[in-house]
Parts: C-alpha cells; sequence; structure tokens
C-alpha cells in the first residue's frame, strides 16, 4: 500500500508537469506557427513536452490499473 501512495504522488506530479508542458507546447507552436527563423530550439521542447505527456499518462494508466486490481 505504501508504494501504491508514493505512485500516486509521483501521478500527480506528472500530471502538474504535463500541465506546464502544455503551455511549453503551445507557446513553442505559437513560435513556429509565426515563422521563426530557427525552430530548433521550439522542436526539441515539442519533443521533451510529448516525452512528459506519454509519462503521464502511461503513469496514471498503470497507477488506475493497480487502484482497480487492489479493489476487486
Amino acid at each position: 500500500m505504501k508504494n501504491l501512495k508514493r505512485q500516486i504522488r509521483v501521478t500527480i506530479a506528472l500530471g502538474g508537469l504535463s500541465l506546464l508542458a502544455g503551455l511549453m507546447t503551445h507557446l513553442a507552436l505559437t513560435d513556429i506557427y509565426h515563422g521563426e527563423a530557427d525552430a530548433t530550439l521550439e522542436w526539441s521542447v515539442l519533443r521533451v513536452c510529448a516525452l512528459i505527456f506519454l509519462l503521464f499518462i502511461g503513469s496514471a494508466l498503470f497507477t488506475l490499473g493497480r487502484v482497480l486490481k487492489g479493489l476487486s
């Protein structure tokens, strides 16, 4: 149970980080849309944010699966 609580805390932290990543994604896409001369940094931001989103979704699904298994 202690491990599950830690996993829930990690998922909540990744959720907060995902909210910040959503803001950073919006800003990067806005720069790309406006025709920034060198968009290398913006594309790197998008790649990192995509990784954060994938980690959050994976963690959320795994944690919910463990909680569901514990309730059964």
